[in-house]
């Protein structure tokens, strides 16, 4: 991780993506056989290389690195740090796709990008990609909490008026004046038969 204090730039990280492909169970193996899935989100190392390499494979089982994935923070963007940071499982999201498998090799799942961000989170979803999550750990979530309490101000809440200033509607959503000042009137002096209903 980069201080922008130190660099110039914005708050970094490099971190890398393992997914696997492991085999589905129950009825849907009829269908699919198997299914890609984000195994874990790990500090980026020199010794991971840049290219994308397979570090387990068994049948239908396979473990893949994806190395040097930047992470970076955005100012504009706080308070999707910090949304995450306060979640109750602060986590790592993944967006990938499926390439198309050429020359009869299965499909490889590959990550596109990976925020830290509960709105680009959102966004991605909205779009109907996929998305998976991958626990941060602690000293990543204390970075993107020290980051929000730096750029985000929660917006001050609304006083919400008390019941009973909030206006009188009828059945129809039609505003209803109320006012006593009829029967302070009629008090005393009217009865049966002395302009009242009987």
């Amino acid at each position: 991780m980069t201080d922008a204090n130190e660099s110039g730039a914005r708050p970094r990280m490099s971190v890398a993506v393992l997914m696997r492909r492991e085999p589905v169970q129950g009825p849907m193996a009829r269908w699919q056989p198997w299914r890609w899935t984000v195994a874990e989100v790990v500090p980026h190392e020199p010794g991971f290389g840049q290219q994308p390499r397979c570090l387990r494979e068994n049948g239908s089982e396979a473990l893949w690195l994806h190395p040097d994935w930047t992470v970076e923070l955005f100012t504009d963007d706080a308070e999707g740090y910090w949304l995450n940071a306060t979640s109750p499982e602060p986590a790592f999201f993944v967006l990938w796709r499926l390439n198309e498998p050429q020359d009869g090799a299965p499909a490889m799942a590959l990550p596109q990008a990976v925020s830290l961000s509960y709105h680009d989170a959102g966004r991605w979803l909205d779009a109907q990609e996929t998305v998976e999550t991958s626990p941060a750990w602690p000293e990543v979530v204390a970075w993107i909490r020290d980051f929000a309490h730096q750029h985000y101000v929660p917006e001050p809440r609304k006083r919400q008026r008390p019941q009973s200033f909030q206006r009188l509607t009828d059945r129809f959503g039609q505003p209803v004046s109320i006012s006593t000042e009829g029967k302070r009137r009629s008090t005393g002096t009217s009865g049966p038969g002395q302009g009242g209903d009987a």
